[in-house]
């Protein structure tokens, strides 16, 4: 039976991507040698970094004086990293989840930090408007697309200080203004690669203008100025992301993983909305691309178990919701087929035919 991975991360990637990968690990660049085994300083490989960089930066319009690195640590480690290098007295954050809330977190042990807005009291299910940032903040934090609440920011926003992007789940899924960023990091396990690589687009300008000492391991600058080989780097994910941003541009780049993502959101949020058992979890206007959320209305919350093992039974894979709002997660990156989404689309009606 054909499975459908619709896990919310580690993530589907496209069959071609994991075995280059694979074949790379069993003999890389006709060397004899296992990717896994080889120097990260081999001469063979340096061209996998620089190729990688040169696609993030090609695919992603990056303007000129910005550096692309590839760390380690997850997203986890960016949300220290971040105020590290950027909070002299004050930080704005716009909390939008699990995950917005814990960077807020870690910047509150450098500096003060205003929440502009929150979504905290309808559980994280919408994306606030009309919130107004501290025009005296050193950056003002978001949180792109939330992987367990299934809303999304969709546009680039207009920040009158510093704008600084956690964009692991929704990186390379639509165009965006890199020029109103000053920092975008993100895990790469979601539309980028397989698990152990940390990606960062950085102003590299933007640096530097912290008056505490920071570790060489946490700051920036090392890493820029060594090109991501301060330490040895994840050398497998990061081949595996240059397979993938090799993927993404022979495919017609984030202008058409965009519209693959309208297209299988239409077909999923469709059937959500059509189909008397279920109800989608998040505002209509803030619902993401990538985690599309559901649970089964209220009068029918019994068949929770029974609709998750025939879903199961059915090839869904990786459906079932963050215990923080129940119910179902349709995750659906880059790599997902339209054929997935269909599938999903008729095991949910041919469960509601059942009942």
């Amino acid at each position: 039976m054909k499975k459908y991975n619709f896990n919310a991360g580690p993530s589907i990637l496209p069959r071609e991507v994991i075995e280059q990968t694979a074949q790379a690990c069993l003999d890389f660049d006709n060397s004899g040698l296992s990717l896994m085994e080889i120097s990260h300083r081999a001469k063979n490989f340096q061209p996998v970094v620089d190729e990688a960089v040169a696609l993030f930066k090609e695919i992603l319009d990056i303007p000129e004086g910005y550096s692309v690195l590839f760390l380690g640590g997850g997203a986890s480690l960016e949300f220290c990293m971040v105020p590290y290098n950027y909070l002299e007295k004050k930080a704005a954050y716009l909390n939008t989840g699990v995950w917005a809330t814990k960077a807020e977190k870690e910047a509150k042990l450098f500096g003060e930090v205003v929440e502009v807005a929150s979504s905290k009291d309808k559980n994280f299910t919408y994306i606030p408007k009309d919130f107004e940032i501290p025009a005296d903040a050193d950056y003002f934090h978001i949180t792109t697309n939330n992987t367990i609440y299934g809303t999304e920011i969709r546009k680039d926003i207009d920040s009158p200080v510093p704008l600084i992007a956690d964009m692991s789940s929704d990186i390379f899924s639509r165009p965006l203004d890199v020029s109103k960023y000053t920092c975008i990091y993100g895990g790469a396990q979601k539309n980028l690669a397989m698990a152990g690589l940390t990606f960062v687009i950085i102003k590299d300008d933007s640096l530097g203008k912290v008056s505490r000492q920071i570790p060489t391991m946490l700051d920036y600058r090392t890493h820029i100025s060594k090109g991501s080989m301060f330490n040895t780097p994840p050398v497998v994910p990061i081949y595996s992301a240059l397979m993938n941003l090799r993927y993404i541009k022979a495919h017609g780049g984030v202008q058409a993983m965009e519209k693959l993502a309208q297209q299988r959101a239409d077909i999923v949020y469709g059937e959500i909305d059509r189909n008397k058992l279920f109800t989608g979890t998040a505002e209509e206007d803030s619902r993401s691309l990538m985690n599309l959320t559901f649970v089964l209305k209220d009068e029918y919350q019994d068949l929770q178990e029974e609709f998750l093992a025939y879903a199961t039974a059915q090839g869904m894979v990786g459906i079932k919701g963050h215990r923080s709002v129940g119910g179902f997660r349709a995750s659906c990156y880059n790599a997902m087929s339209i054929e997935g989404c269909q599938a999903l689309v008729n095991c949910m009606r041919e469960f509601e035919a059942k009942h």
